[in-house]
């Protein structure tokens, strides 16, 4: 039976995610409060960065969802197909 490698992240690349995320929120944040317009325009633009954050958050799950699914289902089917094989003798008599 062939294993399939699974890609592991470094705790190096988690921590660069993590810090380059809240790099670019925090420079929009900064964008935002030194942004020399009105408050209702801050604040439209402000909803508009969470919706984006929040929208990419569940994409983000969404497709990581879907992907783990696909493995699920490929590790079942291949599971059956062991089963299968593992009970079928060719030299049997009916």
């Amino acid at each position: 039976m062939t294993k399939t490698i699974q890609p592991r992240h470094t705790g190096a690349f988690y921590v660069q995610s993590v810090l380059s995320f809240g790099v670019s929120v925090t420079a929009v944040a900064v964008g935002l409060v030194y942004l020399p317009v009105e408050t209702w325009v801050r604040a439209f633009l402000a909803i508009g960065v969470l919706y984006v954050v929040t929208s990419t958050f569940t994409l983000a799950k969404c497709v990581r969802d879907r992907q783990e699914l696909s493995d699920v289902t490929t590790r079942v089917d291949r599971a059956r197909l062991d089963k299968l094989l593992t009970e079928h003798d060719p030299f049997k008599v009916d």
